[in-house]
């Protein structure tokens, strides 16, 4: 899924990966605090692997259920580099991308579940949902 990301002006001033439960917790320097999952972050990576190289080229991203965080790596002071246990290690998640990725979770990860249902898919086991 291709996102419209704004900038937030906020700093991330922790990052826990918690690895049994697959969480990536963020704390920001607004005081907001996110918790993650590894199978949301994969789902919506903005590599090109995913979102492709222009509108209409996005791939929907399915069956990363038991899909989990193998490392994260400092990008400079403006993101983090994500890798995952599927082999996915290209996609950058910004300050904003994240903190977008964190206030707008119930949203984007509904509009997800709908879209695998307009494509009849459906996901193994639920997630907050």
């Amino acid at each position: 899924m291709r996102l419209n990301i704004t900038p937030c002006h906020c700093n991330p001033t922790e990052i826990k990966l918690h690895k049994v439960s697959a969480i990536l917790e963020l704390h920001f320097d607004d005081g907001s605090i996110f918790e993650l999952p590894a199978e949301y972050l994969r789902v919506f990576t903005q590599s090109a692997e995913a979102v492709g190289h222009g509108p209409g080229q996005e791939t929907l991203q399915i069956g990363k259920e038991d899909v989990t965080i193998t490392n994260v790596q400092p990008v400079g002071n403006y993101a983090i580099k994500l890798s995952f246990s599927d082999g996915h290690d290209t996609g950058l998640y910004s300050w904003d991308l994240l903190y977008k990725l964190g206030s707008e979770f119930p949203l984007l990860w509904s509009e997800y579940i709908e879209e695998l249902k307009a494509a009849g898919l459906s996901r193994r086991s639920p997630l907050h949902n």
